[in-house]
């Protein structure tokens, strides 16, 4: 990315985040047609937001889901994981023993991926260096 010497950190910033908005949606994309397929589901809706708490969230009376923007910058079998999780709620509000039994049904592995993703700053603080 070239931008001019006396642009600024806000503009850099903004950016910066549009180019990983752009590069997560083209992943997501192929993502979720993938898991809406294995799992015979269709969402009506899904949006990227940054979000400062949450990888993502989940809407199951609108069937829309969003992901965190910050998704961009983690693994892509951890994104997979938030896709599965989000795409189960459409199954099952709750994280109770149904909802368990679905992650395990679709994504053996998922207690693994979300201890590595968990481990993983949720997004960037200012380190000062």
């Amino acid at each position: 990315m070239h931008v001019h010497p006396n642009t600024s950190k806000a503009r850099r910033e903004e950016l910066m985040r549009e180019w990983y908005r752009s590069e997560l949606k083209h992943l997501l994309t192929g993502i979720i047609e993938k898991w809406e397929k294995k799992m015979e589901l269709r969402l009506d809706d899904w949006h990227v937001r940054q979000m400062k708490t949450k990888w993502g969230s989940c809407n199951p009376k609108k069937k829309h889901i969003l992901l965190n923007l910050e998704l961009a910058k983690k693994p892509i079998h951890c994104i997979e994981y938030i896709v599965v999780h989000e795409l189960v709620h459409l199954l099952e509000r709750t994280h109770n023993e149904h909802f368990v039994a679905q992650m395990d049904r679709f994504l053996p592995n998922w207690r693994r991926l979300r201890d590595e993703l968990n481990k993983l700053p949720v997004s960037h603080v200012e380190w000062g260096y």
